[in-house]
């Protein structure tokens, strides 16, 4: 199947044929639309998310799919779809579900709990399987339109137990604790990730089975010849900000066919809702764009950069005049939890953490300035303004936002070392605080 992911006003080829093309040739190509139709409507409905799809199959029930499928309901009704999504049994994986709303909502707390078969998800057995949805956070949901929405939710058991994979709730607890508040934790997150061909997994405009010319020409490139899978970047862009997610840029990455986006600054759990949002979002482009998603770590052995998810991080201190000094009793702490955080900064990140392709080793804790071969990097502006941020370059792609940034906020905020460790560290870490 060839397709193509279409925001309003823009239009993105994936594949080998144009929408053009394929309109043109509705009878050759057995073309059929799927998508929601530009409009405005009844309670500010707006533009959703198009996606055309070109594929084999009998053109006498197209019209009809291709009214179904793009109908705008709000003149008849003020029902609306919400899509229930939770992280699955691996922790990576995401899950979803529709259900109907008796009319549009604007907060969680408007919403129902729901349940799911945990068995098949890897999250209960299959004599006790009855998982609990809590509704936490609402976006826009771009691919139906209108007032339909999307919603993350987190996991529990029938006695309100949070699951072992519901890393949501803890860090919740974080960000709720009064010395975090106090000090509004900002993040700002740097996802990272690799488009790979259907069926053959190899990465996206790669020969298949070879390799492309060496990593140089790649990164924020342009030319047919450089880029593979713009038309899915831009399209996940447009679609995360109609959604009302915080994401601030993209780019092409170092190896062809990789990609980033960043997210924020986004103040606590904030962060983790909108990098999971933006997640889902991504894997429902590329299933549409029969393109798979990996946020392997380091998807393509050799000479080939990796895949991170580098996490941008300040305190309200740390952005007052002075916040330096608080940048690197931070860093200090970090440092003495180095261990700690490694476990928690996604599978396979040994595979990542060389020392070579821009990373640190995963063994040794390091920091510099403007150094990206450290562990915790710290900006040029930082340094010379003498407030700021830091970042940590250890998250790999498919870390978990919520277990990253709340132990980022216990570490350099609630966690307090011994005197003596403290003054060890410094020493070896050369910093004076």
């Amino acid at each position: 199947m060839a397709a193509q992911a279409v925001v309003p006003a823009m239009q993105c080829q994936v594949g080998v044929k144009a929408a053009a093309a394929a309109r043109a040739r509705p009878a050759a190509a057995g073309g059929r639309v799927w998508g929601v139709r530009s409009r405005t409507g009844r309670g500010g409905a707006s533009p959703g998310f198009k996606v055309m799809a070109v594929s084999t199959g009998s053109t006498g029930v197209v019209p009809r799919l291709e009214q179904l499928l793009n109908m705008d309901t709000t003149p008849y009704t003020d029902k609306i779809i919400a899509e229930y999504i939770w992280v699955g049994g691996s922790g990576i994986d995401i899950r979803s579900k529709s259900r109907t709303i008796s009319k549009p909502v604007e907060d969680p707390s408007e919403l129902p709990k729901w349940n799911y078969d945990g068995s098949s998800t890897g999250q209960a057995p299959g004599e006790d399987s009855e998982v609990i949805l809590y509704p936490q956070a609402i976006f826009k949901d771009p691919f139906r339109g209108g007032n339909n929405i999307l919603v993350i939710c987190d996991t529990y058991t029938p006695q309100e137990e949070p699951l072992p994979t519901n890393k949501r709730h803890r860090a919740a607890q974080i960000f709720s604790d009064p010395k975090v508040v106090e000090q509004v934790p900002w993040f700002g997150i740097e996802q990272e990730y690799t488009l790979l061909q259907k069926d053959v997994n190899w990465p996206l405009g790669w020969p298949v089975g070879g390799y492309p010319g060496p990593q140089g020409p790649y990164y924020c490139a342009v030319g047919a010849e450089k880029s593979f899978g713009r038309d899915i970047s831009d399209a996940h862009y447009k679609a995360c900000l109609y959604a009302g997610i915080n994401i601030s840029g993209t780019n092409g990455e170092v190896m062809p066919g990789q990609w980033e986006y960043q997210v924020g600054p986004s103040v606590g759990i904030e962060a983790g809702d909108h990098i999971w949002i933006s997640r889902y979002i991504l894997e429902r482009i590329t299933e549409q764009a029969g393109v798979v998603l990996t946020l392997d770590p380091k998807p393509i052995q050799g000479d080939w950069n990796g895949a991170g998810c580098h996490t941008n991080y300040s305190t309200k201190t740390m952005r007052e005049d002075g916040g330096f000094e608080e940048i690197k009793r931070a860093i200090l702490n970090l440092s003495l939890r180095h261990d700690l955080h490694i476990s928690a900064y996604g599978e396979g990140n040994e595979r990542r953490l060389t020392g070579k392709h821009e990373t640190a080793s995963i063994d040794t804790f390091s920091w510099g300035v403007a150094n990206r071969g450290c562990s915790v990097r710290v900006g040029r502006d930082t340094e010379a303004k003498g407030k700021g941020y830091l970042e940590d370059r250890r998250p790999a792609s498919n870390m978990d936002p919520y277990i990253v940034t709340g132990l980022l906020a216990e570490t350099t905020i609630l966690w307090q070392p011994t005197l003596e460790a403290e003054v060890l560290a410094a020493k070896k870490l050369a910093l004076k605080v």
